[in-house]
């Protein structure tokens, strides 16, 4: 569905209408932020109950870090790439979840200590709800492990990125597309792949 929606998008193809060859095509960054910012007003809420872990990506030669978050029933939440895994990234990354309006009414995480220090960080400054409860647990966290999957078989199937920027662009195509695939446009049935792709469409002002 990714390719067939995306394959319509002007400056998709060559002048001479065959798709470019390369493997992650370039019309994929250009277009990629706009399909992650265009379906957040069509997203449903997600619960207060939310997951926060990280995984690595190979970025340039080196590792990065992508921060994501899911609530309890796997919809997505936020996602952040970062150079860094330690206090500062953490508290950024809580903060931009935090943008959505929804303040949780707990956090679970892994073993990364640089979650506890945070979340305590943002509850002092009032940034987050003094009864957000921060919990300690990898077997609540397996949804979130379960859910990095698929952005990962993406992120191996590209064959690594070339630059940071160009990291960040396409992995918002990857998690709005499974963001999609998951059922979260509120309108859109999990299952409803015809309808998915008809939503991507209109997005862009393409005819059916």
């Amino acid at each position: 569905m990714v390719s067939a929606a995306f394959a319509q998008l002007p400056g998709s193809a060559r002048n001479d209408g065959r798709a470019r060859s390369i493997h992650r095509p370039r019309w994929v960054e250009r277009y990629a932020p706009v399909l992650n910012q265009r379906i957040r007003r069509e997203l449903r809420r997600p619960n207060r109950s939310w997951r926060v872990d990280e995984t690595y990506v190979k970025v340039a030669g080196s590792w990065a870090y992508l921060y994501r978050a899911v609530d309890s029933t796997g919809a997505t939440i936020e996602f952040m790439l970062s150079p860094n895994r330690d206090l500062v990234a953490a508290k950024m990354f809580l903060r931009l979840a935090l943008c959505g309006g929804l303040s949780p009414r707990v956090i679970n995480v892994d073993g990364h200590p640089a979650y506890p220090s945070a979340i305590t960080e943002l509850t002092r400054s009032a940034e987050l709800d003094r009864r957000c409860r921060c919990r300690r647990s990898p077997y609540l966290n397996n949804i979130i492990e379960q859910d990095h999957r698929f952005i990962k078989k993406r992120i191996d199937a590209s064959l690594g990125f070339r630059s940071a920027e160009g990291a960040s662009r396409t992995i918002e195509g990857y998690e709005a597309m499974h963001a999609i695939r998951k059922g979260q446009i509120r309108w859109l049935g999990k299952g409803d792949v015809l309808g998915q792709r008809q939503f991507i469409h209109g997005l862009f002002g393409i005819a059916a």
